[in-house]
């Protein structure tokens, strides 16, 4: 009954033109007023803004500000990998054999997230990791690795809440909702897939690279409100860092190192 209600108020709200409405709203100056609002009940730290907070014009803005330089250490030990944002692990291991991982009580495939299985097959036994941002944190997306862009890709439309209620009642939101994947071959000839999964009603991922290759740490695009990274790697690329479920991660922490 939980899970049936909850999908319902969600179908009620989560509609194109709300959506709309919503975007319109937090990018316009009427919204600055919540600016003070916000930061006080998420607890955003102000310190680390690159601006003042009262230079940001709208609610857009603030969230996908920026930060000041070395507000976040990179580790730049060539083995290491990095979080490419700054979030909660709500959940890494192992991917099945039958190219699944379990979340919440639900089983997720990887044909459906990748929308192919010829690239799901490529991450058969490999590794995975997902990253929650809620709307408190830095919203930025940075490169966990060094390596060459293979392809990106887009899937999805609307996108459904991805907290741990909407990974719990959700109709599989991490491989249903709007998301954004970039595919890329590390120095080691491995392959990790970056997907970039949209939040409900401001379903926004703009990407801010566009070059054939990714430096550790460099910006890759940015998410509106809060979003979710997962992290899928090839078996044999990466070893885990052993990051329990509920641990917060900042952008530029190791969480794992590259297999050599």
């Amino acid at each position: 009954m939980k899970k049936f209600l909850f999908r319902l108020c969600v179908e009620l709200t989560n509609h194109y033109y709300f959506s709309i409405i919503i975007k319109k709203f937090t990018t316009s100056s009427l919204s600055k007023p919540l600016i003070p609002h916000f930061v006080r009940t998420f607890n955003v730290n102000e310190n680390e803004m690159d601006r003042p907070l009262l230079s940001y014009n709208n609610l857009h803005e603030l969230f996908t500000r920026k930060l000041k330089d070395g507000s976040r250490t990179i580790d730049k030990k060539e083995e290491s990998v990095i979080s490419p944002v700054d979030g909660v692990v709500a959940k890494n291991g192992k991917i099945r054999e039958g190219e699944t991982f379990f979340i919440k009580g639900q089983h997720y495939r990887l044909e459906e997230m990748l929308g192919s299985l010829e690239k799901a097959s490529k991450y058969k036994s490999g590794y995975y990791m997902i990253i929650y941002l809620s709307p408190s944190h830095y919203h930025r997306i940075h490169a966990p690795i060094t390596a060459t862009v293979l392809s990106k890709w887009a899937l999805g439309k609307r996108s459904y809440p991805v907290n741990d209620i909407g990974l719990k009642y959700g109709k599989r939101p991490l491989s249903r909702n709007y998301r954004v994947i970039t595919e890329v071959k590390t120095n080691i000839g491995k392959d990790m897939a970056i997907v970039k999964v949209g939040a409900m009603n401001i379903n926004s991922i703009e990407l801010t690279h566009h070059e054939e290759t990714i430096q550790k740490g460099e910006e890759l695009g940015y998410f509106s409100f809060g979003s979710t990274v997962v992290l899928l790697a090839e078996e044999g690329l990466l070893t885990s860092d052993g990051l329990k479920e509920g641990r917060t991660v900042f952008m530029g922490e190791r969480i794992g190192y590259l297999k050599t």
